[in-house]
């Protein structure tokens, strides 16, 4: 990551495509991991941008992956339906929130997202 380096508008829309493809989980399942994974997968060595939001994007959607799996356990104690709920606020927001970022150029980095993938 270098503060100096101007990412091109090509550069940053695919950035950006690596955070919205987390939208395709809502038409094929596991697509919310899929899409940035086969994005980052097919784009990661044309530059270090689009390499470092990959990443991002794979590894907080899989770290919400885990949250839903364990949040669908705790559906037995009630507390997961809430929880539910909130997960898929936060992500939605996040999701959005990170693509507006790297389409402005910022390297921006996912609160709360474990680093699965380096």
């Amino acid at each position: 990551m270098s503060d100096n380096y101007n990412p091109s508008q090509e550069e940053r829309n695919m950035a950006m495509f690596c955070h919205f493809a987390a939208f395709a989980g809502f038409i094929i399942p596991f697509g919310n991991v899929l899409g940035p994974l086969i994005i980052w997968l097919l784009k990661r060595d044309d530059s270090e941008y689009i390499n470092y939001h990959g990443k991002e994007a794979v590894n907080f959607q899989i770290t919400m992956l885990i949250a839903f799996m364990i949040s669908l356990i705790l559906i037995v104690i009630v507390i997961g339906i809430p929880l539910l709920f909130g997960l898929a606020i936060f992500q939605l927001v996040m999701v959005i929130i990170a693509g507006i970022k790297a389409s402005e150029g910022i390297y921006y980095r996912y609160p709360f997202s474990l680093k699965l993938v380096n």
